[in-house]
């Protein structure tokens, strides 16, 4: 193998891989820290300039156990991260958030005393904010990235924050990684980029270290992290949370959102070509869709587990990096949500809500997640920062609405006025002050906890690869390809080969023919060899439940189709196709070659919705092309218009096209497939744009 030319002291460097202490005080081979061999280093300490032994772990009562307030070092790294930057979201920044109603349909009265989950029938106030994880305010809204799904419930209990993604997993075990995770995946400190990507140098180092990342890796450079429309996104609590009932008995819990417009991505092309055209193409389709009365609606979903029967899956349900398959433990819609309203104002409430996990109404507790654990914390201390004031709860977007009251007072920002001498309970001196509850206080799980106090993680949170390569050998072959693209993509970016290579090994643990499928496509002159894993690699059932391809709703509601037209094209057939795909539940808009519209062949002027250079097929689900034959000639002189139909066959859509049509198609050089339909079979043109015309892929693209 070649060396690395791009590394100045590859020939000083050796790259040795320790994987964090699982189990009592086993050390596993297989992948965390680089050492440089022979030479000196500086110790990493706390800013106190204490010497860490271990920056891998947090402080727990016993490694499953629940993490420490008094670990100081986690406590210190995870604040430091929280206040570098201000005002601006450090992750998350990007985002669109809508009102709505969260409206419960089946009680779980059995298992938990939280209201918002047993009374049905009741419309409770919601503020959702949909985001991005990696790039700035001002970045676009198309990158290859997990997008962040929290919903703030104003429940009559207080507000419930369900803070979770779009994919059901994530990177990391522990809350004391973080810090590591982002500063590797945000742009790199000496140059100021790349933005909102992760195929760069500093992001791919950090994975081949971290081999628990591997099951997230597969999610990132599936679909999922492409989606067509924010309507068209799962959203995951991620940790397993417990439920509480009136006897005090916990019940394990995940929650899941389900779109009912059901499951879109676009393609990798594609949306790279959306960013161009469009920056804001997901806030915009989100408040268009909201002014049409289109609302976006999910379903709600639980997973309900016992401790005993956590105890038979093959996989720690508090390891972050792990799901549960639907064919595990099957989910149960609960309610639906509605968001029916955009912001009044998008800075005071989509910017300043402020969403913690730790918010949690009566009946919901946590688990000990280490990742979850760390959050608790890391969300408050945050906001704290961000917004200024320890009264940020008291911004009107944040603020519960129900009754609240307690003896805080002052600081910056008080908005309250409180009134009185007591500002402390108990106390005899007020009959009317707030005081405690306790038949209506908050339950904790009565958990027993026992074991040694270390910065250790349980033995069942070793196995790091068995959920990557279940994911994978679930895909449709489509998908595989998309992932195996994607990796080629990503990993060409980086400059280092050795960590190319130790990428392409970790891959050779999740499936064989994948690591050949990247190797090759970065023309590495032999296979890597993979590390030593620090658990045996399982082959579970394969879950068809995490397909994307496989879960798309053959509908056309909330989808959008572009007919491009020019002076003397079809009234009749604009007017025809225009009813089928708006009957069939799309929106539709015309485009032309000028904003002020075009002149049909009865002489009419039809006002356009887009100027044809400034509206590319990109935007669409599907497209339409109806023009004369002088039309189809200027046009065929038109780089917008050869591009318009050209990406359209490339990125797999449907296209209906009359005798002018066909004209500009052939000046493209476009092939005919059965995606092609004629213009005047409109029932074939609305069946056809119900989805991708996968079948055209291995046409149109080099797939590795």
């Amino acid at each position: 193998m070649k060396k690395d030319k791009t590394d100045s002291n590859s020939a000083h460097h050796e790259l040795k891989k320790n994987r964090p202490p699982y189990g009592n005080s086993k050390l596993a081979a297989g992948g965390e820290l680089h050492q440089i061999k022979g030479g000196k280093h500086h110790a990493l300490t706390t800013n106190q300039g204490v010497a860490l032994g271990d920056n891998q772990n947090s402080l727990r009562a016993n490694p499953r156990g629940p993490t420490l307030l008094e670990d100081f070092i986690l406590r210190e790294k995870i604040t430091h991260f929280d206040h570098e930057r201000i005002p601006e979201r450090i992750v998350h920044a990007r985002a669109t958030g809508a009102h709505g109603f969260f409206e419960l349909t089946h009680s779980l009265k059995k298992y938990t005393t939280a209201r918002i989950l047993t009374e049905t029938g009741e419309k409770i106030p919601v503020f959702t904010r949909i985001s991005t994880v990696a790039g700035g305010a001002g970045s676009v809204d198309t990158p290859r990235d997990v997008r962040g799904f929290a919903v703030k419930f104003y429940t009559k209990e207080g507000n419930w924050d369900l803070v979770g993604n779009n994919v059901p997993v994530f990177f990391i075990q522990d809350a004391i990684k973080f810090p590591d995770l982002i500063h590797a995946v945000k742009m790199e400190p000496d140059r100021g980029f790349p933005q909102s990507a992760t195929a760069h140098d500093t992001f791919w180092d950090f994975i081949s270290l971290t081999p628990e990342s591997m099951h997230m890796v597969m999610w990132i450079m599936s679909d999922r992290t492409l989606p067509r429309s924010l309507r068209m996104i799962e959203g995951f609590g991620v940790h397993s949370f417990r439920l509480i009932n009136e006897a005090g008995g916990s019940t394990f819990v995940k929650f899941h959102w389900r779109p009912r417009l059901g499951l879109q991505s676009t393609l990798w092309d594609e949306a790279a070509k959306i960013a161009g055209a469009d920056q804001d193409f997901h806030r915009r389709d989100m408040f268009e869709a909201i002014k049409a009365g289109q609302f976006p609606e999910w379903d709600f979903a639980v997973q309900l587990f016992t401790q005993e029967e956590a105890n038979t899956f093959p996989f720690d349900h508090l390891d972050a990096t792990k799901l549960i398959p639907e064919e595990l433990v099957p989910l149960k819609v609960i309610g639906r949500m509605v968001l029916d309203r955009w912001p009044n104002n998008f800075f005071a409430e989509t910017e300043q809500v402020a969403y913690c996990p730790a918010n949690v109404v009566p009946g919901i507790d946590f688990s000990n997640d280490p990742l979850l654990q760390g959050r608790l914390f890391s969300y408050l201390d945050t906001q704290l920062s961000r917004l200024g004031s320890a009264n940020f709860h008291q911004i009107p977007i944040n603020a519960p609405q129900c009754p609240f009251a307690n003896h805080q007072r002052d600081g910056h920002m008080q908005m309250s006025q409180p009134q009185g001498r007591v500002a402390y309970e108990p106390n005899s001196l007020s009959k009317d002050s707030p005081r405690e509850t306790p038949p209506d206080k908050l339950h904790h799980a009565a958990i027993i906890e026992i074991g040694q106090k270390g910065r250790i993680r349980a033995e069942s949170f070793a196995d790091h690869y068995s959920q990557a390569r279940q994911f994978y050998l679930s895909q449709s072959s489509h998908e595989q390809a998309h992932i195996a693209s994607a990796l080629v993509f990503e990993l060409s970016k980086v400059e280092h080969l050795h960590v190319r290579e130790a990428m392409v090994g970790h891959l050779r643990h999740v499936e064989d023919g994948l690591a050949h499928r990247v190797a090759d496509g970065l023309g590495l002159e032999q296979m890597p060899p993979a590390p030593l894993p620090a658990a045996p690699v399982q082959d579970m059932p394969l879950s068809p439940a995490l397909q994307l391809i496989g879960k798309m709703k053959d509908t056309l509601d909330g989808r959008s189709v572009g007919i491009l037209i020019a002076d003397g094209s079809d009234r009749d057939a604009i007017k025809a196709i225009k009813k089928a795909a708006t009957d069939a539940g799309a929106a539709v808009k015309i485009i032309a070659p000028k904003v002020g519209g075009a002149r049909l062949d009865d002489g009419t002027l039809r006002k356009v919705d887009g100027q044809l250079a400034g509206t590319p097929s990109v935007l669409f689900d599907a497209v339409a092309i109806i023009l004369s034959e002088d039309g189809a000639k200027a046009l065929s002189q038109d780089s917008a218009a050869i591009d318009f139909v050209r990406n359209a066959f490339a990125h797999l859509k449907a296209i209906a096209a009359d005798g002018g049509g066909r004209t500009l198609l052939n000046a493209a050089n476009v092939g005919i497939d059965g995606g092609i339909v004629d213009v005047g079979a409109c029932d074939a043109f609305v069946a056809a744009a119900k989805t991708r015309q996968w079948d055209r892929e291995k046409y149109v693209r080099t797939l590795d």
